[in-house]
């Protein structure tokens, strides 16, 4: 089934602190292995579960969860326009407008679109996917990024393309006029190769292989970091990170965060909430050293629409500062989180993620989950049970390892068929089964059979475990058999819940063809123990 896929091949991505996943179901989450929260106040999401199947839910703003209609959902629903693809990179705008590349390199936008910003020469809102193909058609697009109103891509042969709202020159064309579909940006860029990208509100920034940075765009709190406030239609180098080799850009609401390969954040622009980390407010128009502590930085984070900040150091440590839950952090606060995602999940405003959650496939099994895997195999078995004409496939040394029983029993036993007449078949299956996976799948009659087997071998956790399932399925039919069966095989535990449940449901089990039927002594000692609690009382 598709949980156990899950477990046995790919780490659970951990999205407890996001609220708006209290409304998944556990089963739901365990299946999670992309995700994304977004809109205006974190109450849209996007994710991708280990089938390759895409879900949405929400208030769905601008028809952004892409369904076709504009109607919320507080439930998760599929969105099969996008069945089967997979997702490289995620990003969406103020609108909301989406944004999102395939692993093929393919791009599909949707959601708010009334300044362009989903690339398909209108202004009309996008209710589905729709792929953008002109000027990208022979383009594998691997990285995508969102501002606002405006959207950007790179390309694998790292070239950038920018369309959507250009107020203040954010599509880097040298104009401020809209751009309705996807336009190359050159300039300085025309002969460099793009190797990562991010948009602020309003500005662009691109990293090159060469470690330096570009950026244009809206330029009003300095977050372009070319030492003034004017805004920058095209692309411009920031040349006071001269020698310094940059490795990733994030983007804040209108403050910028850099990497370097060394380990050391550089920050700057709009500071009115701390966000660039430096002790005081101050916006900053030039590229600032910020100290998080004495361990290498290894990555940084920020999202457009917040003023929030957060790093991750080598040893593990996560940082934050900026905008957090309506305080000003003015430098970089160690938190007891493990991932920068945690720190938008609790302390950002809007909650939203600053990049999609993900979690990577993990091929290595556990010796745990091996010997799931190797129950009722036939391929290394050294060993079958044969019960009701039918084998059950073990190994020795497991069942040695496993159960006082078969340490006695196998010790001398070079037979490698064993025959067994004691027990039925679905409850000797079942046995073993527990035996390689600590856990049971029986209905409670059966449950019943394999109580029986519990007590003969003498396996006292098993036993509390047949109780459990026997105690999940009672009903007022099969509570006489079930005391009958608690009595049978000395389950005082499970004794006192049937009796508990007989008395409670009285009338009606007296009536059953169990109760008929009922063992003489059995039934002498129901109705004494009933006559102590009361149950006879007028």
């Amino acid at each position: 089934t598709p949980v156990q896929a899950t477990l046995s091949s790919l780490k659970m991505l951990d999205v407890g602190k996001w609220p708006i996943f209290s409304l998944c179901s556990e089963e739901e989450l365990q299946l999670i292995r992309q995700a994304c929260v977004f809109g205006s106040a974190g109450n849209e999401v996007l994710y991708t579960t280990v089938n390759d199947e895409i879900f949405v839910l929400g208030t769905n703003c601008c028809g952004c969860l892409g369904l076709g209609d504009v109607q919320s959902t507080i439930e998760p629903r599929r969105l099969d326009s996008l069945s089967g693809k997979k997702i490289a990179s995620f990003s969406y705008g103020s609108g909301p407008h989406i944004v999102l590349a395939t692993t093929e390199g393919e791009v599909f936008t949707w959601g708010h679109n009334a300044y362009s910003q989903l690339g398909n020469g209108t202004t009309n809102h996008g209710l589905v996917p729709c792929q953008i193909s002109t000027n990208l058609s022979n383009k594998q697009v691997i990285e995508v990024a969102c501002g606002s109103y405006h959207s950007l891509v790179l390309t694998s042969d790292g070239e950038v393309f920018a369309w959507g709202y250009n107020n203040s020159g954010q599509v880097g064309s040298g104009s401020t006029v809209n751009q309705p579909i996807p336009r190359r940006v050159t300039g300085c860029l025309q002969n460099k190769v793009v190797v990562t990208i991010a948009c602020g509100q309003m500005c662009c920034m691109a990293v090159v292989d060469t470690g330096e940075v570009y950026v244009w765009g809206y330029n009003g709190n300095g977050q372009l970091g070319l030492g003034s406030s004017g805004n920058q239609p095209t692309p411009c180098r920031v040349a006071a990170l001269q020698g310094i080799r940059v490795q990733r850009v994030a983007c804040g609401y209108a403050h910028t965060l850099v990497l370097t390969d060394e380990g050391q954040v550089y920050a700057w622009g709009a500071n009115s909430y701390g966000q660039l980390g430096t002790g005081n407010k101050s916006n900053q128009s030039y590229p600032t050293p910020i100290t998080v502590e004495k361990d290498r930085i290894i990555e940084i984070a920020a999202c457009h629409s917040t003023h929030t900040s957060a790093a991750k150091t080598q040893g593990g440590h996560v940082y934050m500062w900026g905008q957090c839950r309506g305080q000003s952090v003015i430098l970089p606060h160690l938190t007891h989180f493990s991932c920068t995602d945690d720190v938008f999940a609790c302390f950002a405003t809007p909650a939203v993620s600053w990049r999609l959650l993900s979690v990577e496939p993990d091929d290595h099994l556990t010796v745990a989950e091996s010997l799931k895997r190797e129950f009722d195999n036939p391929d290394t078995a050294d060993l079958k049970f044969l019960v009701d004409g039918k084998y059950i496939y073990a190994h020795k040394v497991l069942l040695k390892i496993r159960c006082e029983h078969f340490r006695s029993s196998l010790e001398d036993n070079e037979d490698d068929i064993v025959e067994m007449s004691e027990f039925s078949y679905p409850v000797y299956r079942a046995f073993l089964e527990y035996l390689y996976t600590d856990s049971i799948s029986l209905s409670p009659e059966e449950a019943v059979g394999l109580l029986d087997l519990a007590t003969f071998y003498r396996e006292n956790r098993l036993k509390k475990l047949c109780q459990q399932t026997i105690k999940q399925g009672i009903c007022e039919e099969n509570a006489i058999a079930l005391l009958s069966a608690a009595v049978k095989y000395d389950a005082q535990d499970l004794e006192e819940f049937c009796f508990r449940f007989c008395i409670n449901h009285l009338t009606v089990v007296t009536q059953t063809s169990g109760f008929a039927e009922m063992d003489h002594d059995l039934l002498k000692n129901f109705i004494s123990k009933a006559s102590r609690v009361g149950a006879f009382k007028n």
